[in-house]
């Protein structure tokens, strides 16, 4: 016997009689857009309901744009209910959507992946070259480490072993921090940018002593240059540095000697200049700088995409080639793996990426297992690392010749070299001639298990001039390192010579303040 067809579903109305009748829904469209602009539907479940619905994709008729369907409309008021739209004007608000395709669907997509990647109401740990600094989810900020050229901060060139916070940025409350060789630089909630340290470009520890007058910075200043420019993140290479902008915007100053790169401005010219090329009418949601090469994720129409430019040593700009190149171009590769990137990472010779599904791909100079493929080789292609298929990755950091990588469960896995004992797989109780073992394939830390704590965000040490170390943040928000301490970049105590610490331990700062 068939079952019953079920009755069709409608709204009622209590009528004048007091009766109950049908309430056409359709027919109240101001009662439908609250609902949506009120939900905590993303850009994927408005395109959903448009798609299946017909009247969901007629003209709303709400001023100022008519035309619009009421999923749009929604999105549009979802837009402009985040804090990103405060500080925008009319006129980049228009040239954000257009560059997201005309749609406010897109528009909020690319608003929350942004969130996603500049972690706003996130802690933040950033394991530099020698120093680290420390974001706390309520903005304030900690240094400690190596300070030869001021990069602490603290208005001194004394180097500190335990976090010391910056006081003169009291009352500014600071999102984002960046570090290279001996600068850092952090972005408040107002989009503005301060820097400090060494304030010329170049390595002098490969014997390239950067322009004539190099000066230290000992205290945070306010980048001028960037006046007019709200900056959401910096990513600091090894001779440039690079600044995202609120609308999606990438500027760029400093590339070294000749090479000019993405604009014709001299190469040792300070003024940042908008990124020319492909990504110039495509909105960027995340940059990663490494040595001397620049990656930036777009979100657009089509997906999730990522464009490089730079230097190409080793593939590591994923195009198949190992040639430099002059402007950004898109990494193709990534359509034929059903690629959908939703973070990207730049260590110092390779890269990596980690797709909605879960998938982790590396590319670039393979060298002491740091691709997680199992071998030495080089990938000038985006491969996916295959070992890590029954993991779901939402995060991946690189450094030099290391990566790690969380999972959705919070476990963290890392490959690559043993230098310092930064992988993490070690115990304390290891001698020193096995902290230089290489792990080829990637390997669970399972310090973090025994601890009972989950990873939520890795930091590690992204260049080739100092021994390296590691931060990670747990769901709980404490700070672990491990790593090399030999400049006090760990913010732990080391006892006598022993300057590495082979797993993770608690450093002693509330990130919750």
């Amino acid at each position: 016997m068939e079952s019953p067809r079920p009755k069709k579903r409608v709204c009622l109305n209590r009528g004048n009689s007091g009766t109950f009748r049908p309430f056409p829904l359709f027919e109240h469209p101001y009662i439908l857009l609250r609902l949506l602009s009120d939900s905590q539907f993303d850009a994927k479940d408005l395109a959903r309901l448009e798609a299946c619905c017909k009247f969901l994709r007629k003209p709303a008729g709400y001023p100022p744009d008519e035309i619009l369907s009421l999923p749009e409309v929604a999105a549009r008021d979802m837009c402009h209910k985040r804090s990103i739209f405060k500080h925008m004007e009319q006129e980049e608000e228009a040239g954000l959507k257009r560059r997201c395709g005309g749609s406010w669907m897109l528009v909020l997509r690319f608003i929350t992946e942004g969130e996603r990647c500049y972690r706003r109401e996130m802690s933040q740990a950033i394991a530099g070259p020698g120093h680290s600094v420390v974001v706390t989810s309520s903005g304030k900020v900690y240094t400690f480490g190596n300070n030869a050229s001021g990069q602490l901060g603290n208005g001194t060139i004394k180097s500190e072993t335990r976090p010391c916070l910056l006081r003169s940025l009291q009352g500014i409350r600071i999102i984002q921090a960046a570090v290279g060789i001996s600068r850092t630089m952090l972005i408040s909630d107002a989009g503005k940018v301060y820097a400090f340290g060494k304030d010329t470009y170049g390595d002098p520890e490969f014997g390239s002593p950067g322009p004539a007058g190099a000066a230290s910075i000992t205290t945070p200043r306010l980048v001028e240059a960037l006046d007019g420019v709200f900056a959401v993140q910096a990513a600091i290479g090894n001779f440039f540095t690079a600044i995202l902008s609120q609308e999606g915007l990438v500027y760029t100053f400093s590339w070294g000697t000749d090479a000019r790169l993405g604009h014709q401005t001299e190469a040792g010219d300070q003024k940042p200049q908008l990124l020319k090329g492909a990504i110039e009418n495509v909105p960027v949601v995340q940059i990663a700088a490494g040595y001397c090469y620049l990656l930036a994720r777009t979100c657009q129409a089509s997906g999730m995409s990522v464009y490089s430019l730079g230097c190409g040593l080793g593939g590591k700009l994923g195009h198949g080639t190992r040639t430099d190149e002059r402007y950004p171009r898109l990494i193709e590769h990534f359509k034929s793996l059903k690629f959908q990137p939703i973070n990207i990472a730049a260590g110092p010779w390779h890269a990596a990426a980690v797709s909605e599904d879960g998938r982790v791909c590396t590319w670039g100079w393979g060298r002491y297992g740091c691709l997680g493929h199992g071998h030495e080789e080089c990938e000038s292609l985006p491969k996916v690392v295959e070992s890590l298929k029954h993991v779901k990755a939402i995060h991946v950091a690189t450094g030099d010749y290391t990566t790690f990588v969380v999972a959705e469960d919070g476990d963290v896995y890392s490959f690559g070299s043993g230098e310092s004992a930064s992988l993490g797989h070690l115990d304390s109780h290891d001698g020193r001639a096995h902290r230089h073992a290489d792990v080829m394939l990637p390997s669970l830390v399972s310090a973090f298990k025994n601890k009972g704590e989950k990873v939520a965000h890795v930091s590690l040490t992204s260049c080739v001039t100092w021994d390296a170390h590691t931060f990670a943040i747990t769901q709980s928000n404490k700070l672990y390192a491990f790593g090399s301490g030999d400049k006090g970049q760990l913010g732990l105590d080391i006892q006598d010579d022993d300057y590495e610490k082979c797993s993770p331990e608690l450093v002693n700062i509330d990130l919750s303040s």
